[in-house]
């Protein structure tokens, strides 16, 4: 059985993650040269987001479509999330 609303939870770790991902990757040197634990959390979130949108459209596959998607959101905010925590900590 196909699942109608299949699209939302890839389009919307797309729009949101896929931005912050590509500015991460620039800021980080690029592709290329060494890779510390911080880029491959990045290249796994690429990964992570072309599986979530290339899982088959069935129902059964609503779950794991959508743990790749947050996972994507999750990698890709948490330097962000840490690096305005840290300011605001700075800053008290």
């Amino acid at each position: 059985m196909e699942h109608t609303t299949w699209w939302e939870a890839p389009l919307t770790a797309t729009l949101i993650g896929l931005p912050l991902l590509v500015g991460e990757i620039l800021m980080s040197g690029g592709i290329g040269g060494s890779t510390s634990v911080a880029e491959k959390l990045l290249y796994l979130a690429v990964v992570l987001l072309a599986v979530a949108w290339l899982l088959p459209r069935r129902r059964a596959w609503r779950v794991p479509r959508f743990v790749a998607a947050g996972s994507v959101l999750a990698i890709t905010a948490l330097p962000i999330v840490t690096a305005v925590l840290m300011g605001l900590a700075m800053t008290s």
